[in-house]
């Protein structure tokens, strides 16, 4: 029986690693793709607003369709935070990391092919971080040339409290969670809206699984170390400030609002009652 229970956790794994695999690579093309469109087509085909949307419509995408898989464990600061709260296991742990982190790589390995023409075009061969035809944005995030180290932690750690914050807000069954087939729409809007306000320092990254991967794609594919270490090594910040940006989100969400909700039978209890009531 042990043995056929850890095969079981073995192959239900798999499947997850193999499923978020596909879903992060289907998510994450739409909104690196964008990107690749507005630097490369020198604003003639699309401005900031339109890649928002689409990050915002990839999520709201990959939402709907990993919802079923993993429960949409899109971002690896959301997946850690639900581990150090009990809610996952360390299989688990690791099957949608190893999933995210996959699937990322490989949109940023598909949007790459996608546009190398137009990159070697644009670039004339020479592929760079920095200076009048960088490119290296296109995959991953970097700080704006005015913005502190420390300024640029701040706002993606206060990105991420939002965005995790905002995600409470949306699925949380004991407060007012929206129904459960808006949920993707208003994570998308969320996202979107996070982008809008909260995106100029830094690009909004709030997500390790959507940076990580694609800089080490961009350093094996031609631009080098330069990926890490430009702008006083700030590679580490879209990793660690999401992280601690979503466990502080969640603390703030459980002071302010989650422990002054009543419990779900006292809820059920007033709902029935005001349901007599009516009648």
């Amino acid at each position: 029986r042990r043995k056929n229970s850890k095969e079981a956790q073995s192959t239900t794994a798999a499947r997850t690693l193999l499923s978020l695999l596909s879903l992060f690579l289907f998510t994450q093309v739409f909104g690196l793709s964008s990107v690749a469109q507005v630097v490369l087509g020198k604003g003639n085909n699309g401005q900031y607003l339109s890649i928002n949307i689409a990050f915002g419509i990839g999520v709201t995408l990959g939402i709907y369709a990993a919802g079923g898989v993993s429960g949409a464990h899109l971002n690896a600061a959301i997946t850690i935070t639900q581990w150090v709260l009990g809610n996952l296991s360390w299989t688990k742990l690791a099957a949608y990391i190893i999933g995210q982190f996959l699937g990322s790589f490989l949109a940023a390995a598909t949007v790459f092919a996608l546009y190398y023409d137009a990159l070697y075009d644009y670039t004339e061969g020479n592929l760079t971080v920095s200076g009048p035809t960088a490119t290296a944005m296109i995959f991953s995030t970097y700080p704006a040339p005015s913005v502190s180290l420390q300024g640029a932690f701040f706002t993606e750690f206060m990105a991420t409290v939002m965005l995790i914050l905002g995600i409470l807000v949306i699925h949380d069954e004991k407060n007012n969670a929206a129904l459960k087939a808006a949920q993707p729409i208003l994570s998308g809007m969320l996202v979107l809206g996070i982008g809008l306000g909260m995106g100029m320092n830094t690009g909004y990254a709030i997500n390790p699984s959507r940076d990580l991967p694609p800089r080490i794609f961009t350093a094996m594919a031609g631009w080098g170390t330069d990926v890490f270490t430009a702008d006083h090594s700030w590679w580490w910040v879209p990793v660690a400030a999401p992280i601690l940006g979503c466990l502080a989100g969640v603390f703030i969400y459980k002071a302010c609002i989650d422990f002054h909700n009543e419990p779900e039978h006292e809820t059920e209890n007033k709902k029935e009652e005001a349901g007599t009531e009516t009648s």
